[in-house]
Formats: C-alpha cells, structure tokens, sequence
C-alpha cells in the first residue's frame, strides 16, 4: 500500500462553466490504493460543503494549495462505473470541439452508468446416491406428497437440477425444495452469468463476394495488415451487399485479435444486422443500446472489457464500448441525423469516431446508398478513401420508380391519399401474395386541430407549437408532452366547428383496414414502438411473411431488408422539404431513395411510387432515378452559394430564458461581443423556429466561417462572456454544424 498523503484533481459532476475545471481533494488513509484516476468519487464543495460528485482526472503526491485548507474525499459513489484513461482523452476531445463542461462529456463516453448485481444462476444438486432418493421418493408417494415426489425422482434422473427448471416444468414450490435440502437430499450450488440479448439467427448461408465486394475487402485488408489504416466511405446502392463487406472486414480483424464497434443509426436497424453478425459470430457479438436495462448495459461492456465479446452493435452511445483492442469501428448508414446528440455536448459520432480510431490504430469504414454531404465533400476530396457499389448483390437491378403529380390527381377528381396508380398496384401486389411497405413521415394522426370560423390553431400553453390530435378526443404535444383532452368548442371564438387536419399513420392504417379487410397490417411509429422489444416483434413479424402491409415513418425505410416486398409507396414525398432547414433538400433526397430502396430486394422486380406535389424539385428526381452524384452537384451549388456545411463550418449558439426580453438582449449582447473580436459572418440573433418550448423562449445566432479554429475561438469568447453574468434561468447550448431544426 502507499504511504504519505495522497491528493485527487476532481472534475465536479455540473454543467456550470465556471465550475469546469479540476480542484483538489485529499485522498483519505481508507481509500488509498482504493481510489484511482476515473474514481467517481462524492466531495464536500462550496462554503457549505454540499455534498457534490466528480470524477478523479488525476492523482497527486502534493498539491499547490495550503494543504491545511484542502478538504477531503468522502468516499467513492456506491454503484457506478469508473471513466477509463482512453474515456478521459475522447472526453476531452469532445469538450474542446462541441463545447459544455468536462462533466458533461464524460457522461457522453461512458455506455454504463451504474454497476448492477450480477444475475445469480442457482442449480439443485444432488447429495445422496440414488438407492437414498429412491427410498425418500416411495415415502413421499406413500404420503400423497407428488411434488416432493416428482423432485427427488428428477434428481434420480439428473445429478444436477437449474432452479428455473423446477419452478417452471416441475412446478415445484420454493418450501418443497428447502425440505429437501434440510435433509440432506440435495443442496443448492450458486453461480453468476452475464445477462445476455436474445438473438433470433438467421440461416446461414455460404455468400461469395461479388467483383465489387472483393475489391473493397480486399483494399481495406491489404491497408490494415500494412498499418495504414484510415478512413473509408463505401459508396453503395441499396441492395448492394454493404453488410456482407462488413461481416467480412469484420471477421477478418476478429481473426487477428481486435475488437469491432458497428454503428447503426436507430434501435430499429438491431433486429436483423444483429441475427446477420450472430449467425457468423455466435456468441461473440453483442448489443448495446438504450432501450436495455441499467444491469444489461453494464454487463455487455463487462463482457467487452474482458473479451467475452469482439464485436458491439448499437447506435451513437455503443461508439464508447471499453474494448481494449479495438481494430475497426464501422458507421452504417452513416448520414443519418441520429448519430448527432440533441443534447449538450452536442457531438457527431462520425467526427468523434474519427478520432477514437486515431488513438487506437482502427480503421474506421462507413456505408451509405446516400452518404451525407460532409462524408462525401471530404471523399472526393481526398480525405476519405472513396469505393462504390453501383449493382446489387442479387444481380436484379433497382427497382422502377414512378413519380405521380397529386395536383393532377386532385384535378381528375381523386381525393384520397392513395393515387389510382398505387391502388391498384397495391391490388395486383397483394394478390401476388407479395408485401408492401408504405411511407409517411409522420406518425399517428398527427394533425392540428383548427377553428372552421376563426381559424386558430389549438396550441400547447408550454410550446409554441399546436397540438397534435391522436384518436378522436386527446390532444398531445410532441415537444413537451402535455396532454389534455379535445374541447368542444373553440377556446378563442367560442364556435363548436373544430377540425383536424388528419395526415399521419394512424389514419393510414384505418384506411387500409377499410380497403382490405382480412388483409394482415402492421404500423411502426413511435407510437407503437415504446414498449421494451417493439421494435424486433414488429419486424421479425413482417419478415416471417405474418403481415403483407407495413405502414411506417422513417424507421421503416433504413436498411431493412425484406426480398418479398415488392412494391414501396411513399404517400407524401414533400413533407421534409417544407422544413425551414437548410438540410431539407438532402434529407428529403435521402429518405425517398433508401425509401425506394426497399422494394425488390429479392428475386423479384420492385416498384417504388413517390406521391408528391412538387415532381420537378430536384431532391424528387434524383431520388426516384437514384442518381446521387447529381443530387450532390446540385446541392454543392446551393450550399457553397449560401455559404452552408459542408462549403463552411457553421456555430450555432442558443440562448433559453423564462423572460423574452432578457433572453433576446442577453442575445444581442453577445453578439455585439464576437463582432468586437474581428470580422465574421453573424446571421442573428433571431427568435428561433419555434420560438418558445416548455415555457422557455429560444434566441439563436449563427457563426459562419470555413476555419474551424475560428468558431472554437469564438465558442470561447462567448463561454466566457456567459461566465461573468448572472445567468439566473437561462442558459446556452452550442452547435457546431447543427444537424437538427432549430
């Protein structure tokens, strides 16, 4: 053990600027050779010595302060998990470029929070010989004492007996088993196991590489097993094979040792990437995402710290999986705007990942059929070294796509959200026996319940949003999540003539119902997908072939992969382009391509049909003729002439108050600020898009300039002119090249 006195830097577990740095604390006698660096540990702070906790970032034989005044550690916080050395360093790396507090970040870096018990297996095992039992057991049958009975002559059967198994097939009470073992019979013998995901394996099938896949695999490999690993973007169509690439790349490094992060942009996407890897890997792949419990996440990174695993699927938080070899981290779907967090440090996994690659020698391989434009600019700059897949593994082509006008079909007299081309190939789709998936990107009923006479929109009172109508009596708003039931009449005007503009999912499906009754239809939102195993129940459903219609948002159209569903429509293609979002032109050409991408994929032809009121926006058409190189060019010319990411680098700074007119001045005061600093591109400050959520007003500014250094500058300027005033409520967030509507 050491000796002299020890002394801990702590970083404060706050989100308060001006708490973000370390203080000193002396390590107690106790917990010497206890506490070390990434301890999550309670501190006495502040004048009144609020109990507080932090974790240790380094540990010290002195310190610069009067030790007589340096306050000591309490003790380690019962029940979490520590930050490790490689944690600390992402943490800091994304503190320096996304901004918040060091605290904050590494909560961001580390999957499991809190230790959890491990899950006890207890297992009857016999003590007697069998001549012993045989006697116990025909006293027990002569005593009419069947359950007794039936357990001492499956222990006569079996030397070793799970606990389950007698509480389940031989419904054996907990009472008969202690009498049991209170004579002598048989004694309990208790061990520990992982808690582990249930996997649903797919069939294993032997696939060849086709000339596409070979190369890719082969060029990756040959970098690798040289030390040159570096960044990569597969440029694949859907249907191209891009998981099989993965699979490979991911066995090979397997085979050499080292450990493999998959990324997947949604919880969704598990259900079938998961049964692909598990049917090559078994055992050795594991998941982690959100929707588990704390004791699940904390044993699958147990498992990845000791090598019980080599390969982690899941969305953004699996990125910090504690594996301690990692040699590759693949991103699927790597342009999807769920690998950016919402909440503050407000990081992008693939610039984090990037760098996790970096201080781990790995390779780091994305995949998209429509890469964002960042990780495309930065391929055919060289940055990324850039492989396409223009033909799908089965060798059947894309599928068609047919654009339908609704203005045309309004004017020729049909009214319903189906176009008369859909209808009736959903007709001829359902009598082939084939599937069909239908695309809305908007989830229940959705709509916003409006006066006839005055025309106000019912709004949220905490949101300056309206409320959404779902069934036909309760009103919900989806920022918040205040719910109230649906007046009888207009809270304005007093008039009973209310209306819902009715548009989302939920009506899709009762339509559907109504059009085909006996026909087997299955709906995924957000709605429906809540409860704990939604998601796989849902889509292992629609694989087995025991639904033939699957109605969905945008959770539907990412790289599922489905070889009977045949016909894909996408009932309103303009949604996303009417956001007020400089992005919504590629979000939009993004959800209808992979949207289309869906149909076909087996060894059957596939149609896909947009309904659009825009066909000649080009977003449409590029999507529909799957042509993403001219998507790109036409967009490149609309970002580099507003000045937009991927042509410059954006800051975004938000400020939120219970008081607009504090909120807006405070604004304005900073932007007066970073102007004083030297000239820069400012657009605002400005009331944000939706102006006020949970009664906090929202002011945003934003920062545009093509070195990034510059906006870390300024990030700092405004970090530190936030720390000398009196905040009160109102706090910032920033947002280096946002991602999300603000």
């Amino acid at each position: 053990m050491e000796t002299g006195v020890k002394y801990a830097d702590v970083c404060i577990d706050v989100s308060i600027e001006k708490l973000d740095k370390p203080f000193s604390y002396r390590i107690p006698e106790r917990l010497s050779g206890i506490i070390c660096v990434g301890s999550r540990v309670r501190i006495p702070f502040g004048a009144g010595n609020t109990e507080k906790k932090g974790y240790v970032i380094a540990i010290k034989d002195d310190t610069d302060y009067d030790p007589d005044k340096v306050k000591e550690i309490l003790g380690l916080v019962e029940g979490s998990m520590g930050a490790e050395d490689r944690s600390f360093e992402m943490a800091a790396f994304i503190k320096d470029t996304y901004g918040g507090t060091l605290s904050q970040a590494l909560k961001a870096v580390i999957p499991a929070k809190a230790k959890a018990k491990p899950v006890e297996i207890k297992t009857l095992v016999r003590k007697m010989d069998r001549d012993e039992l045989l006697a116990l057991a025909a006293e027990a049958a002569r005593k009419n004492q069947r359950a007794k009975e039936n357990l001492l002559r499956a222990l006569i059967e079996n030397d070793r007996i799970p606990s389950s198994w007698i509480s389940g097939k031989l419904r054996v009470s907990g009472a008969t088993v202690t009498g049991l073992i209170k004579s002598g019979a048989a004694y309990y013998e208790t061990s520990s196991e992982y808690r582990k995901p249930t996997v649903s394996e797919m069939e294993k099938k032997n696939v060849s590489l086709n000339g596409e896949q070979a190369v890719i695999v082969s060029a990756i490999e040959k970098d690798i097993e040289e030390g040159k690993a570096g960044n990569y973007l597969i440029h694949g169509v859907t249907g191209s094979g891009k998981t099989e690439v993965y699979i490979r790349l991911a066995e090979k490094c397997v085979l050499s040792g080292k450990q493999v992060i998959f990324l997947i942009p949604e919880i969704a996407l598990t259900y079938q990437t998961l049964a692909r890897f598990y049917s090559k890997f078994g055992d050795r792949v594991s998941v982690l995402n959100s929707s588990m419990s704390a004791g699940e996440k904390y044993d699958q990174c147990e498992r990845a710290r000791n090598r019980d695993i080599d390969i982690i699927i899941g969305p953004r938080s699996a990125l910090f999986t504690p594996f301690p070899n990692l040699g590759l981290i693949i991103m699927d779907e790597e342009h999807e705007s769920s690998y950016k967090s919402e909440s503050t440090p407000k990081y992008h996994a693939r610039e984090v990942a990037k760098k996790l690659c970096e201080l781990s020698g790995a390779a780091f391989v994305m995949g998209s059929a429509t890469p964002s434009m960042e990780s495309y600019s930065a391929a055919v700059s060289g940055k990324f070294t850039l492989f396409t897949m223009k033909e799908r593994a089965t060798g059947f082509g894309l599928p068609q796509t047919e654009i339908i006008d609704l203005r045309k079909e309004l004017s020729g007299g049909n009214r319903s959200m189906f176009s008369r081309s859909l209808k009736a190939h959903m007709d001829e789709t359902l009598a082939r026996g084939e599937q069909i998936m239908l695309f809305l990107n908007r989830r229940g009923f959705s709509g916003q319940v409006s006066c006839r006479e005055c025309g106000k929109v019912i709004m949220c009172p905490h949101c300056e949003v309206p409320m959404a109508l779902h069934g036909n009596s309760k009103l919900v708003c989806h920022y918040c999540g205040e719910i109230t039931g649906k007046p009888s009449n207009c809270p304005s005007c007093g008039s009973p003539y209310l209306a819902a503009i009715k548009a989302g999912t939920e009506q899709v499906e009762e339509r559907i119902v109504k059009m085909y009754p006996g026909v087997k239809v299955l709906r995924m939102d957000k709605d429906t997908t809540s409860a704990k195993g939604s998601y796989d129940r849902i889509l292992s459903s629609f694989a087995n072939g025991e639904a033939q219609i699957l109605i969905g948002t945008q959770m539907i159209v990412k790289g599922h992969d489905f070889p009977n569903v045949t016909l894909v429509g996408i009932l309103a293609a303009d949604l996303s382009l009417g956001v007020p979002d400089y992005r919504a032109s590629e979000r939009t050409f993004q959800l209808l391509a992979q949207a289309c991408g869906r149909a076909g994929r087996g060894d059957k032809p596939g149609l896909s049909i947009i309904q659009t009121y825009q066909p000649e926006h080009y977003a449409v058409k590029c999507a529909a003729a799957q042509d993403y190189e001219a998507f790109y060019e036409e967009e490149s010319a609309y970002r580099e002439a507003a000045g937009y990411p991927p042509a410059t680098h954006m800051l975004c700074i938000q400020l939120f108050g219970p008081d607009q007119k504090k909120t807006a001045l405070l604004a304005e005061e900073l932007s007066d600020v970073i102007k004083s600093k030297g000239p820069v591109r400012i657009l605002g400050p400005a009331p944000a898009n939706i102006m006020k959520v949970k009664d906090y007003f929202r002011y945003v500014l934003y920062v545009k300039n093509a070195d990034l250094k510059r906006l870390s500058d300024i990030r700092g300027v405004s970090e530190d002119f936030f720390k000398d005033k009196d905040m009160g409520q109102m706090f910032v967030q920033f947002d280096l090249d946002p991602m999300n509507q603000i």
